[in-house]
């Protein structure tokens, strides 16, 4: 029972956080929402940030997973990143709560927000490092920093399917396939 009710308030949260988003969600809401009394949820979390902690640290193993999902131990490095890489932007395009907080981040800065957005960056750059690190010892990319490369790789990711699309309208996937090996991969020399 206590686990149901758990789940029921962690549902309702994270609907509330992606309608109201983080700073306009109150416990009184989210109460509601899961059709619980407030003290209820004081039983599971201490505060709104505990609950946003929980949600966030879920979205994030999400994310993860969606990442690991795609990537195939066959292919190259350049095609399981551009998989992993699209996976995870088609999860923050798709996902709600992703888009919300992306959203108050940009209109608002809420410091709390602010924090997650960059908690999520950090996860997806790990990832990468990772990968890239493997990817350096086969000898199947030169050696770089691991965590600089990332960096790029995701800003580079971003600028291609949010910001160009801002003002050019979209690429598909197989066009930032061809223009992630030919920016990253093969490079512009000749």
């Amino acid at each position: 029972m206590a686990i149901d009710r758990k789940k029921q308030i962690l549902e309702a949260a994270t609907n509330s956080f992606s309608l109201f988003g983080y700073k306009a969600t109150t416990m009184d809401q989210v109460a509601k929402i899961a059709n619980v009394g407030k003290g209820t949820i004081y039983t599971f979390f201490k505060n709104k940030e505990e609950l946003f902690d929980e949600i966030v640290s879920s979205l994030i193993n999400e994310m993860t997973f969606e990442a690991e999902e795609v990537i195939n131990p066959d292919a190259t490095f350049s095609e399981n990143v551009h998989r992993a890489l699209f996976r995870l932007l088609e999860f923050r395009k798709e996902h709600k709560l992703t888009i919300k907080l992306y959203q108050e981040a940009r209109e608002m800065g809420t410091p709390a927000v602010s924090e997650v957005i960059d908690r999520m960056e950090k996860v997806v750059i790990e990832f990468l490092s990772h990968r890239i690190e493997k990817a350096v010892s086969s000898g199947a990319i030169k050696p770089c920093n691991p965590e600089m490369t990332a960096f790029v790789l995701l800003k580079l990711y971003v600028s291609l399917i949010f910001d160009w699309e801002r003002t050019h309208g979209p690429l598909d996937k197989d066009e930032i396939a061809d223009l992630f090996e030919l920016y990253i991969i093969k490079g512009l020399s000749n």
